[in-house]
């Protein structure tokens, strides 16, 4: 029998991780899906076929990136790493001005440092890799392109992401290694009701008074866009089509026109801000 293909996807506990999962164990990949807790593995064991082994880690933590890097290779014995999709992520939202620094350590040591540290600790099984060729996928955010306000260190992240996928896909041409970015807008995912619940048990008195109006409209998008964005599903199919396709692109934006994107990235950076803050004041307002 031929072994199948096989990939490793992280954060793949919930949102656009667990269903990338479940679709390319549908597809008929063996799956490596990380997650943090054990309860986790076990409710992807109960979604999942056998080909779908649930493996713990923790992106900022090297010890157990190594440790799940050993077992992969456990796992995979003499057959070869296909696909790397780096999903793991959390949105920390808030005023600069009052960001414990310690959250923004923590939003670019998850987002940015340990897609980094895992693409490191993988890449040498993805080089073994033969014809197709390997691919990592980087699941970045339009947050990566258009900053807004109250989402400085989300931001940061994705935007830090951008240029560390560009570098890496010239760096690793030469193994015919190729490097995707998916571009998600709003999408129905947890990540922005936990961003808004994290939001609010941050808010002190100081913040309500010179930032209140802002949070609450703030709040209010981030609750409808996890409950009215795009469905996940397209974002899955961008994920199989960059891993599968012959001819991956090197960027899929999802949920937003590609040319209100360049607009808005073209325009003077004062008209875009007050673009942006209308839209916002509108959104909230529904």
């Amino acid at each position: 029998m031929t072994t199948p293909p096989t990939l490793l996807i992280t954060g793949a506990s919930t949102g656009i991780g667990e269903a990338c999962a479940l679709e390319f164990d549908r597809l008929g990949w063996r799956v490596l899906a990380t997650v943090r807790r054990e309860a986790d593995a076990d409710s992807l064991r109960q979604k999942a076929s056998a080909n779908l082994t649930p493996l713990l880690m923790d992106v900022t933590d090297d010890t157990s990136i190594h440790q799940a890097a050993e077992q992969a290779r456990n796992i995979i014995g003499d057959s070869r790493l296909q696909g790397l999709i780096n999903n793991a992520g959390v949105a920390i939202a808030g005023p600069l001005e009052f960001l414990p620094i310690a959250e923004l350590r923590h939003q670019l040591e998850v987002n940015v440092i340990g897609q980094v540290a895992v693409t490191q600790a993988f890449l040498p099984m993805l080089r073994q890799a033969s014809a197709p060729q390997a691919r990592i996928i980087n699941i970045g955010s339009v947050s990566g392109l258009i900053a807004y306000p109250l989402l400085g260190p989300y931001n940061a992240s994705k935007f830090a992401l951008e240029a560390i996928t560009d570098s890496l896909r010239m760096e690793l041409k030469q193994w015919g290694i190729h490097v995707a970015l998916v571009d998600p807008s709003a999408i129905k995912t947890p990540i922005w009701e936990k961003s808004a619940a994290h939001g609010a048990t941050q808010l002190t008195p100081d913040m309500q008074q010179l930032y209140g109006d802002l949070i609450a409209k703030m709040q209010k998008v981030a609750m409808a866009s996890g409950q009215h964005g795009s469905p996940v599903i397209k974002v899955v199919e961008a994920v199989v089509h960059a891993m599968t396709a012959d001819k991956p692109r090197t960027r899929y934006l999802i949920g937003i026109p590609k040319p209100l994107v360049m607009f808005l990235r073209a325009i003077p950076d004062r008209r875009r801000d007050a673009l942006i803050l209308r839209t916002l004041q509108r959104r909230a307002s529904k």
